[in-house]
């Protein structure tokens, strides 16, 4: 791709792949901007104008002049193809490749090797799996060599869903290639993109184990204010006024316990230890740390399953997405608290505006509500959603049984003044 245009593909339109070619778009007019998916529907939507990722508005969709397919013949000639596909992991913990290697082997088919293309990946990986996985995957597929037919480079993403301030076009990104032409064509290619500017990474497995520690570090963090909620529960106190307290010293680092689920945090630590497990390596901190975040939904259920006095209630759940404002369920922390409790016999009734029941339904086997009537014995609160966040103190006293408990997992109702005959309980 020179300065004056090319085609530039962007495999796997979800969280990360749609702002990215949406963003791409807009900052390269001159270049045929092509998104391409599997899922035929999905095209359909965006095509559409709808977005259900609420990632980019209906609006952006209009003013873009990128094209939207899922066929094939629409994908030759390319001069960048960037691979933005889920990468997560199995039910051992263990990374699946499973998506990237079927976006390598599906791309090297669509190679014209007169215009030597760069392969840029943008999933999260473990160090090396670009060129010790990928490239050669898309060298036996192609019959074509790396180097002399294709470049290849590796971008992270740092999509943060919900965040409306720190978009693709707003901030760092992170590059890395093979040599320095592709270097200097991706600081072009992003660096008009972002007001951010770019940032040139020493080697693609630096930048793949940049964007592992990214996250890792973040999960570690949250595993440690985990641990702490455990110990202050026993003495009652709240972490969240300890944290009140801790955060007036200049260096404290403010992070928050809870539910540590999503495809990024929950899940990228994984790679990072996998890798370090198959160099012979044992990764004590960063498995200690995901030991602690996936028991987490565990533990908040069996707490608060004594403080229920161990006996069958009429349970009200709000929030099941993977974070606050989001309609993404994938992998859901808050899932492990409403099945813990329906194991101990609970009668459970789970609501969430965001979440589509029918994914809900087909992910995790559970009913959602919308507006869920009546009162219950206990309230929890689990996610932080804008609507519940605002709720009042009669909204919230209105949803519980004289006596109940009101359990604020998030600290977001502290403020409020309930009436008295209230138990009350947080991390």
């Amino acid at each position: 791709m020179n300065k004056s245009g090319g085609k530039i593909i962007v495999i796997g339109l979800g969280y990360v792949g749609l702002p990215l070619a949406v963003a791409l778009a807009r900052a390269h007019p001159d270049a045929d901007v092509v998104g391409f998916d599997i899922d035929a529907s999905r095209i359909a939507e965006l095509k559409a104008g709808e977005d259900r990722t609420r990632e980019v508005d209906q609006a952006e969709l209009a003013a873009s002049r990128m094209n939207f397919t899922d066929r094939d013949d629409d994908c030759g000639q390319a001069d960048v193809i960037i691979v933005t596909v889920p990468t997560p992991v199995d039910e051992r913990n263990t990374p699946d490749l499973g998506a990237l290697l079927a976006a390598s082997r599906r791309l090297a088919g669509w190679i014209d090797a007169e215009r030597r293309p760069t392969i840029v990946f943008e999933s999260t990986v473990y160090p090396g799996a670009t060129e010790e996985e990928c490239g050669p995957l898309i060298e036996q597929v192609s019959g074509l060599t790396r180097g002399r037919d294709f470049r290849l480079g590796y971008s992270p993403e740092r999509i943060n869903p919900g965040d409306k301030v720190h978009r693709v076009d707003k901030i760092i990104k992170v590059i890395a290639g093979e040599d320095e032409e592709v270097l200097d064509q991706l600081e072009h290619l992003y660096g008009t993109m972002t007001e951010g500017g770019v940032f040139r990474a020493a080697s693609i497995r630096t930048a793949e184990a940049a964007k592992a520690i990214e996250n890792a570090q973040r999960d570690i963090n949250i595993a440690f204010m985990n641990e702490v909620a455990q110990i202050l529960s026993h003495n009652g106190v709240s972490t969240w006024d300890v944290l009140d307290a801790a955060r007036t010293k200049w260096n404290f680092l403010p992070f928050e316990p809870g539910l540590v689920g999503g495809h990024c945090i929950g899940v990228d630590p994984y790679y990072l230890s996998f890798h370090a497990q198959r160099i012979g390596h044992d990764p004590r901190v960063i498995l200690a740390g995901r030991g602690i975040n996936d028991d987490m939904g565990r533990w908040i259920a069996d707490r608060l399953h004594t403080m229920l006095g161990s006996t069958p209630k009429r349970i009200l759940f709000l929030g099941l997405t993977f974070k606050e404002n989001v309609p993404d369920v994938r992998n859901s922390r808050a899932v492990d608290i409403v099945r813990r409790l329906s194991w101990l016999g609970h009668n459970v009734t789970v609501s969430d505006p965001l979440a589509d029941p029918d994914e809900v339904a087909r992910e995790y086997q559970l009913d959602v509500t919308k507006e869920p009537g009546g009162n219950y014995d206990c309230l929890i609160g689990a996610v932080r959603h804008k609507q519940y966040e605002e709720m009042t103190a009669d909204a919230v006293a209105g949803r519980v049984a004289d006596g109940g408990m009101v359990a604020d997992l998030k600290g977001m109702w502290r403020k409020l003044d309930l009436p008295d005959g209230f138990r009350r309980w947080s991390l």
